[in-house]
């Protein structure tokens, strides 16, 4: 049995199948619903119901509170129904652009450039090519049927290999590997391009780039597509992290800071200690960022973390800083602890 569902403001039609979530449909049918993790955790894909009704598999109550639940708002990557439905949801052009596919790649490096960071770079078969826009990400395919997803951490470029930056979680399915088992030239398979996290080019706003941690990684990709476009739009990159160490590429900021005319790098650590001998920006990273732009009308945001950042963000730059909602772009990232 199928069922249709109406988007709404776009009037965009799609049909979904008895048991499919409503953001997998959209996605088979080439709408570009917005989505982050696809598992209920980070909110990405939160859209009200104005017609009919939907039944949610399991998700976090941070990513759709009762009170939004009980006001026909729901998450379209847990929710199915067995009507057709009529739903209001802002739609990202150019998210279904390029192709979702299987792939095979092998293993060419892991380097560890923090105790609990490894970049690792992967290369696919030879005369393949992931196409895929910067800020989006792939899902890794495991043997028990599991997925992790994880960033691209470079603009794509015809031939080049796919970077990841990998946080280390105790215990982690994936993470335990990549740490502990993974080698070069090993094998891994995934599915890709995912997301609706990149750069929104209708825009001539000035950028703000907010990161934390890992969340570095489809930062960088965006900067890097920003130097290829030759872009002239100015951008301020705020990184927030613990420790310095934790800044694991703060390196090639200090040096884009350096040679690119619009570009502004501002690095937050939050939790520094007497022997780091840290004399930068201390604190909450978001905060840092409305310090220095108190008025955030004029500007886009593209935030990308922890979800506990990148909520603060989103409510504090809307209430206090006057950013439109609609000029807020996230992907809030999560654990493979959320994922259990």
């Amino acid at each position: 049995m199928t069922f249709q569902i109406t988007v709404q403001p776009s009037g965009h039609q799609f049909v979904c199948e008895e048991g499919e979530t409503v953001l997998a449909a959209a996605i088979r049918s080439g709408i570009g619903l917005p989505y982050g993790c696809k598992n209920g955790a980070c909110g990405s894909c939160k859209g009200k119901v104005v017609a009919g009704s939907v039944e949610h598999k399991a998700y976090q109550q941070r990513a759709l509170t009762p009170e939004e639940k009980a006001g026909g708002y729901a998450l379209f990557c847990c929710a199915t129904t067995d009507a057709d439905l009529v739903i209001e949801a802002r739609e990202v052009l150019g998210s279904s652009d390029y192709p979702v596919r299987k792939m095979p790649a092998r293993v060419s490096s892991i380097e560890k450039v923090a105790p609990d960071v490894a970049i690792i770079t992967l290369q696919l078969p030879a005369n393949e090519v992931l196409a895929y826009r910067a800020g989006q990400y792939i899902e890794f395919l495991l043997r028990d049927g599991k997925r992790r997803s994880y960033s691209m951490a470079n603009a794509p470029g015809l031939n080049a290999p796919l970077t990841l930056h990998i946080r280390y979680m105790a215990g982690g399915l994936f993470t335990e590997q990549v740490f502990n088992s993974m080698k070069e030239r090993d094998i891994v398979r995934f599915e890709g391009p995912h997301g609706s996290f990149f750069l929104h080019e209708d825009s001539d706003k000035p950028i703000v780039l907010l990161a934390s941690g890992t969340g570095f990684a489809p930062i960088k990709a965006l900067v890097e597509h920003l130097i290829e476009e030759k872009s002239t739009r100015p951008v301020s990159l705020y990184w927030g992290a613990r420790r310095p160490l934790d800044l694991y590429m703060n390196a090639l900021c200090e040096q884009w800071a350096a040679t690119l005319p619009h570009f502004r790098y501002v690095p937050v650590v939050s939790h520094a200690l007497p022997e780091d001998h840290w004399s930068g920006r201390t604190g909450f990273v978001h905060q840092a960022v409305m310090h220095d732009i108190a008025d955030l009308s004029g500007h886009q945001v593209y935030a990308c973390g922890a979800p506990v950042v990148v909520d603060s963000a989103r409510r504090d730059y809307v209430q206090l800083c006057k950013l439109p909602p609609e000029e807020f772009f996230a992907d809030a990232f999560t654990s493979e602890a959320d994922l259990a």
